[in-house]
């Protein structure tokens, strides 16, 4: 059985403040872990005085004789410590940098990477069978990522401070292509009050995609740690600050529309709550077919110009169309939204007849606007043409087996707070 020691990644200020809350007059200062005096002998590694050290190298200590009682590390950015955070950056989150100690007691290996360009300070206690106790210290520093060679997080999705859907994935966006896709996997730990299951997926080489093997269970909160400090996302290229997202998920709201029926049921934790008329695309052509599968309401608009131009039929060729729409939500990339059809109205609930939306009356629309989240849930049936899992959010048009497969990892991330399936560091480390 694992057991963690769990550690905090300090700031440069933070750092002075724990010394000199921790030291005392008189009180002895920790050795080197070459220097010999009663209690168990202690190994770190990296050894002390090493220079640019890979920040994906893991710490590590162990002991001869004795049981690891404490694990400290404390990094300094040397240009944070001297200048401070220039004005108006946005400070990266400080997480916990946890270690997991061995069942005996005498071997603990850090979770998580290092931060590249610090000066790190390593400071372990362990205590023999008599009660003898000895603290060894080891200092060194790693290795600064370069200009060009800096992983950071572009975008992500949601944000913290939101309320969404609980079919909201959770999406991040790098600067750079990711290779070592798994150590990067390995990096995000989510982590919710409800447990479950869950796994990631790359859209491309910069997009990373976590949905868990259901929708969320409605009401909680769900954070997503992104320690991307020191993990090597592919040669030379090292995550230069950690990320925090916490988010909340609401109430369950889930559409249901099987196309032929020409209607829209919308459910609010179980119940229905509204019945809508609709009507869908006229399906003569594959571009105004609309798609069946599970969707999730990505973006909303109170007025949208809707221009198919933008999905690839330019003005000119068959099909092209230029509507003002108001009331318009997102479901997919290829141009579905659901929106108020005004000149539409007879058609509405009898007959389908749109470019591939889901027309509404402006009351409906309007009343679906309002209560939809990021997230939420419409799926639709009873057509030829299938939404493609990497259409706006169809993630969930992969099987759970066929997500999981996906993966890199190869295997579930629980949302416990147990940690990630597989290791962090750089192979062979």
């Amino acid at each position: 059985m694992k057991r963690r020691v769990h550690l905090r990644a300090v700031t440069a200020t933070a750092v002075l403040v724990l010394l000199s809350a921790c030291t005392s007059e008189g009180e002895p200062e920790p050795r080197p872990q070459d220097e010999e005096a009663a209690g168990p002998e202690v190994t770190i590694t990296p050894e002390p005085g090493a220079a640019e050290v890979a920040p994906n190298t893991p710490v590590r200590v162990e002991t001869d004789g004795g049981t690891i009682t404490d694990v400290r590390i404390e990094q300094v950015d040397p240009s944070e410590a001297a200048n401070g955070d220039e004005e108006g950056d946005e400070a990266p989150d400080v997480l916990d940098l946890t270690g997991t100690l061995n069942e005996a007691g005498d071997a603990w290996v850090a979770d998580w990477n290092l931060h590249p360009g610090s000066a790190v300070t390593v400071t372990a206690t362990a205590t023999d069978d008599d009660g003898e106790e000895s603290e060894f210290v080891s200092e060194f520093t790693t290795l600064e990522a370069t200009e060009g060679q800096r992983l950071e997080l572009v975008s992500n999705f949601p944000t913290s401070g939101q309320t969404v859907g609980v079919g909201m994935p959770v999406i991040v966006n790098f600067d750079l292509p990711v290779t070592n896709k798994e150590q990067v996997e390995n990096s995000i730990e989510v982590v919710a009050e409800e447990e479950t299951e869950g796994a990631w997926n790359w859209v491309s080489d910069e997009m990373a995609v976590f949905r868990p093997v259901e929708y969320w269970e409605p009401y909680q909160e769900i954070t997503v740690d992104l320690r991307l400090a020191g993990v090597e996302a592919s040669e030379g290229v090292y995550g230069v600050a950690d990320r925090r997202i916490e988010f909340e998920v609401g109430r369950e709201m889930i559409s249901t529309m099987h196309v032929p029926d020409h209607e829209m049921d919308v459910t609010v934790d179980g119940e229905t709550v509204r019945t809508i008329p609709v009507s869908n695309g006229a399906a003569e052509e594959r571009f105004n077919t609309t798609t069946s599968g599970v969707h999730l309401t990505m973006e909303k608009y109170e007025s949208l110009v809707m221009d198919s131009a933008t999905v690839g039929i330019p003005e000119g060729s068959p099909g092209h169309y230029r509507l003002d729409v108001d009331w318009a939500v997102r479901t997919s990339n290829s141009g579905e939204f659901t929106h108020a059809a005004p000149w539409n109205a007879g058609n509405l609930g009898g007959a389908n007849t749109s470019n591939g939306c889901t027309n509404m009356s402006t009351e409906d629309a309007r009343w679906f606007h309002d209560q939809a989240l990021m997230g939420d849930v419409l799926d639709t049936t009873g057509t030829d043409r299938d939404l493609e899992w990497d259409n706006g959010w169809g993630f969930y048009q992969r099987s759970w087996e066929e997500w999981l497969s996906h993966s890199v990892t190869g295997e579930p991330q629980s949302t416990d707070g147990s940690g990630t399936p597989g290791v962090v560091h750089g192979e062979g480390l």
